[in-house]
Order: structure tokens, then sequence, then C-alpha cells
């Protein structure tokens, strides 16, 4: 693995506070209908699939996923959309309802705050918030390259009237601006014969794509460094199996996403001890005050960061986390579809042997005692 250093300048460019974050309320098509406005969205890192080529994005930089944000007042929609990478949804205030298929009929369901909903690509969805004005999303989206978005074709039909429709080049266009636009110019709805044959999701089979926190499943000892003084934590899986090194550790959702993703707590003094690894990753504070550190030894610094900053890592970065502060919990978002390999520091390595543990073939936690049983 090559070995990198992030300047305290770069790394002050990764770490999004809630203050740095601008708003569009001007991000999609329908925006003027009744009932959809206020809205604001925000591009934390990569491009997402904002139909507003003036959006601001906090972080360009490539990750092999897109992290967003939305915002909207109590009783306003997200109308009927749909995408060809996974949407995931956690909600970090509020209570919202979803709701699935062309028209919506499909089913609905609500998730509260501490939720995460991976929606499924080439399905149509939308969603309300039903809580207070507080309420606020965080959207992961799969891939670089999401492929756009489309509207069901009664948003595009009602987002006209209203003086607004999307370019084949997946832009808005203001009819009230630009009315001499020429129809070849626009996207046309998605037709009718096309959206019948999308697949249909059964409530039932949406419930099992719905991560509840209260039904999260915690692991005591989900790391090699769990197990070591400044590393206590639990880890519960969401999406993928991550950087999990307990092989008792099974997500609830295990389809590709382009990105895995899992909750993790420490108590104050504990945290990520010094690691690195390959794949790019975002983590979402939550809960809590952490140290975060980047580089090790003579090259290493680092920031306190609070509840509801994210902060992005690139590959092969060293870095630690420790909670300072009231009981810390955070969202790990790593880029790629299968489970990534950790690369610990020898101080770790090392800590963990003299207690008698390492780490087998398949990169899980296991006593040396017995490992040295097949040793060659």
């Amino acid at each position: 693995m090559r070995s990198i250093v992030i300047t305290p300048s770069q790394m002050n460019a990764r770490i999004i506070k809630r203050t740095d974050l601008k708003s569009d309320a001007e991000a999609f098509v329908d925006v003027r209908l009744p009932g959809s406005t206020p809205k604001y969205n925000y591009q934390l890192i990569g491009e997402g699939v904002s139909q507003n080529p003036h959006s601001f994005v906090n972080l360009c930089e490539p990750h092999g996923f897109a992290l967003g944000g939305a915002s909207m007042p109590h009783g306003i929609t997200n109308n009927l959309h749909m995408h060809f990478t996974a949407e995931v949804f956690m909600c970090w205030g509020g209570q919202w309802r979803l709701r699935w298929g062309p028209s919506g009929e499909q089913g609905e369901t609500l998730f509260e705050e501490g939720d995460v909903a991976t929606i499924p690509p080439w399905i149509f969805r939308g969603f309300t918030n039903e809580g207070d004005d507080k309420g606020y999303l965080y959207t992961v989206l799969g891939r670089d390259l999401t492929g756009g978005v489309i509207w069901a074709p009664s948003i595009l039909e009602k987002a006209r009237a209203t003086g607004l429709v999307i370019s084949k080049k997946n832009t808005l266009i203001d009819l009230h601006k630009t009315p001499d636009v020429s129809p070849d110019l626009i996207m046309p709805p998605m037709p009718a014969e096309k959206i019948a044959g999308l697949r249909h999701y059964t409530p039932e089979e949406m419930e099992r794509r719905l991560v509840r926190h209260d039904a999260l499943q915690w692991h005591a000892f989900p790391l090699l460094d769990s197990l070591l003084p400044g590393g206590s934590k639990e880890m519960a899986s969401v999406i993928g199996f991550g950087l999990a090194e307990n092989r008792d550790l099974v997500p609830p959702v295990v389809n590709p996403h382009g990105f895995t993703m899992e909750w993790l707590r420490s108590p104050v003094g504990n945290g990520l001890l010094e690691h690195r690894h390959s794949s790019t990753q975002a983590i979402l504070v939550k809960e809590g005050s952490w140290r975060f550190t980047l580089n090790s030894g003579v090259d290493s610094h680092s920031v306190v960061i609070e509840p509801g900053t994210v902060i992005s890592i690139p590959p092969d970065a060293w870095r630690s986390l420790v909670c300072v502060k009231g009981s810390g919990k955070l969202l790990l978002v790593t880029g790629g579809e299968s489970r990534t390999r950790i690369e610990w520091a020898m101080s770790v390595l090392d800590a963990a042997a003299a207690l008698g543990w390492a780490l087998d073939q398949n990169g899980y936690i296991a006593p040396t005692a017995i490992l040295e049983l097949a040793a060659h």
C-alpha cells in the first residue's frame, strides 16, 4: 500500500461542518409545485443528481459514491422520481414518510431518527417530512456517475405548468425566462409501457431494506483494536460487510450498492486506533465530540469534530478517532462493493499479539494459540 501524507490545509478541506453547507432551493424540477416548496438540498461529496448546474458542491473529488443532504419543513414533499443506482436515506432528525411505485401506490412507511432506508434502483420513490421543521436527511447515491434522475410523468406535467422543464442534458430550463426553447431540447416523460415493466416491491420487501435504529445488532468486538485499551467500541452493520473483522457480524442488507455502511459507537476515551485502508471513506458524526487524527508519527495532526460534521478520508491515509466528550456515535460510509481490509499500525498489532489475538487469513479476529496450530 502506498504511503500518503495529508497536510493540515488538505485535512481542513475534507472536514465539512453544517455551517459549510450551502443549500440549493432550485435543485429539481418540482420545486415550484404546491406542497414541494420550500425544500433545501445540499451536495457534500460528489455531484449527485442535482438538475441545477449552479449547485454548490463542498467536495467534488470522486469517492465512488455521492453524499448529499435534504431539509424540508413539516408537510413538504419530495416527489416521485427514479435513480439507476442505489439511494440510501439516513435520518438525522424528524419523521419521514416514504412512498414508492409509479404513483406511490405500491406502499408507504415511516422512518425516524437513526433509521436507514436503502431504496433499490429502477423504482419510483418520494418522501414527505411528517416531523417538525428540523427534519434532516443525509442521502448516499451509489457510483460517481449515477445516470441522473427520472421524474414520474405526472410530476413533469405539473412542473411544466409552473414553467420548469428538464433539458435532454438533465438540467432545468425556466420557460418563463426562455420561452422559445425548442421541443427537441426538452426531455420527454418516460413512456407508460416502460413504467409498467418496472419491478414491483411489496411493503414486506421494502421493510427488509429499512434498517431500524432500535433493531440494530451491536457487536462488542468488531475490530482487532476493540480488544485493546482505547479501542473499546461497538459496531452495527447496515449495508455490506464494511470494515468488520468479526466473522459473526453479518449485515442486514447485502446487495451491492457501490459502498458499505455501518454504525460505530464508543465511550469517552475510546474509538478507532491508528489504521488505514485502500478505500475512500466518509465519516458522519451523529453524537459526541471526537478527536480526529490524520497521518502517522511526526506528520500527524488532529482536530476535534462535533455532531453534524462529515469527514472525507482518502485511500491509504493513516487515521485514528477517539471520543473526547459524550457518548460517541458515528456512521461510516466506505467506498467499494466488498469488505474492506484494514491495515493496522504495528503498535496495534503488537499490543493485540501480547494479549493473544491476531487476524486469520480471512482478516477475522482469532486467538493466536489456534492460528499457531496450523502454522507452516
